[in-house]
């Protein structure tokens, strides 16, 4: 009987495991796409207000350390400071591409590191945080570090 019973818990266990991994990657994969998206094609490249809408929680707020203090920025503030630059034609900075240096999910919530480069100089370093709702994952704040020119 033992014999049967271990080879039976192996079998569930490298499954087990292997449905997890699965999970892994798909999530993954879709807080990547998430953040190409809503993030880097429609915030940093002036991507359409819905794209970006689509991305990112209502209740988003991106944390700026600013003199030694913490300000927040709700979404639809830097949804409008983006409309309205577009308006205005004002300059388009180059496209900013993102290097995503490390994705870290634990169920429902994850944390991603991204670095964003604009001609080939790397600008930002971007802490994005992450939850999965019924309806995906949703970008749901912001802290970053803006290296120097």
């Amino acid at each position: 009987m033992k014999q049967t019973i271990i080879p039976f818990l192996l079998l569930l266990c490298s499954l087990a495991v292997q449905s997890y991994a699965q999970q892994q990657s798909s999530d993954e994969a879709a807080i990547k796409q998430v953040i190409q998206s809503a993030y880097i094609d429609g915030i940093q490249n002036g991507g359409s207000s819905e794209v970006i809408r689509s991305g990112f929680h209502p209740s988003f707020n991106m944390l700026r350390f600013t003199d030694n203090d913490i300000k927040p920025y709700a979404i639809e503030d830097w949804i409008a400071a983006i409309e309205k630059r577009k308006k205005e034609n004002a300059t388009v900075p180059p496209p900013a591409v993102g290097n995503f240096v490390s994705v870290d999910i634990t169920g429902t919530a994850a944390v991603v590191k991204l670095e964003l480069f604009r001609e080939n100089k790397k600008t930002f370093t971007d802490y994005l945080v992450l939850y999965k709702f019924t309806d995906g994952w949703k970008i749901v704040s912001k802290t970053f570090y803006r290296h120097p020119n």
